[in-house]
């Protein structure tokens, strides 16, 4: 007796990633990403058509088999084999309890292994070469005030890109006390002040902000009105920083993106003699052995300890 991989997926996407276990959307698309990768290599290894896969067609010689492709094939690093892997194990964990007959296929398929990965050196701008990415913003250009805005709200939140393109116009309190909320990983949801620095951006932004349709509630968008995705947060990012590096060549040549400015604004709230506990939650991290990283990176906190 066979199982069609069908109607499991299904099940696996519509209610127990998002409501037994709670997953965000971002999670659901990494996994479904990873899923429909390994369903096509199957598929083309075994000569059948996708929806002709049974499960028992995933065997764990073809798993390893898939994480080797990605790796030399598709030049994928270790972390993104891992990440598929990660992906593969929730579902062979769901299928376990779905259809008892295939636990032991499914064992041995989460018990393929991590790869070990290097651990890289967390990015940051010091103080300076941050105003310098600030400063270069031209706000008479067409898109200045957004762009200033936008690097201004990275910086002073930390944000993640997700949290950025989901905010939400209701989401900014710009009055006394000016604070935003921002809904993180796993729909954890905190609340961060805003500098006056920023609030003044955002101002000037939102007061110049033309949405293409009037029912748009993003807060940042594109330069046609619609809603800003990650890869256009990604060209602002990376734009600002080549024009900083150029007019000080001083500034290390890396480039610039929003992960590098959250883990600035990590290194200067710590630096700033803000508690890891603080830090840990301004950035949104479930395990605080995450922040860590920052301590065991500031040298200057190092040699203040010495």
């Amino acid at each position: 007796m066979t199982h069609a991989i069908a109607p499991l997926l299904k099940r696996f996407f519509s209610h127990y990633m998002p409501v037994q276990k709670g997953l965000s959307e971002d999670t659901a698309r990494a996994y479904r990403d990873a899923i429909k990768l390994l369903l096509c290599y199957v598929a083309d290894t075994l000569k059948k058509s996708v929806d002709q896969l049974n499960i028992e067609d995933i065997t764990e010689k073809v798993v390893l088999g898939f994480l080797d492709h990605i790796e030399q094939q598709r030049g994928c690093t270790a972390r993104t084999r891992n990440a598929r892997l990660a992906a593969i194990r929730s579902l062979f964990a769901f299928i376990a309890r779905e259809e008892p007959v295939l636990v032991q296929q499914s064992q041995q398929i989460r018990s393929i292994p991590l790869k070990r990965t290097e651990h890289k050196m967390v990015e940051y701008l010091e103080e300076k070469e941050m105003q310098a990415v600030l400063d270069v913003v031209d706000i008479n250009s067409r898109t200045g005030i957004r762009d200033r805005a936008l690097l201004l709200f990275l910086y002073n939140t930390g944000a993640r890109v997700s949290e950025l393109i989901n905010m939400e116009l209701n989401d900014l309190c710009l009055g006394d006390a000016a604070q935003v909320t921002l809904h993180g990983k796993g729909n954890k949801v905190r609340s961060c002040p805003l500098w006056p620095e920023t609030v003044t951006a955002l101002e000037a932004y939102i007061e110049d902000r033309h949405p293409v349709a009037m029912e748009t509630k993003q807060v940042f968008l594109n330069a046609n009105g619609g809603p800003i995705t990650r890869f256009g947060i990604r060209h602002i990012t990376r734009k600002y920083g080549v024009q900083a590096q150029a007019k000080q060549p001083e500034i290390e040549a890396k480039p610039l993106n929003p992960q590098r400015i959250r883990h600035t604004t990590a290194m200067h709230l710590l630096r700033a003699g803000n508690d890891i506990n603080m830090i840990s939650y301004w950035l949104g991290h479930a395990d605080l052995n995450t922040t860590h990283v920052y301590v065991e990176i500031d040298m200057e906190t190092k040699r203040k300890m010495l």
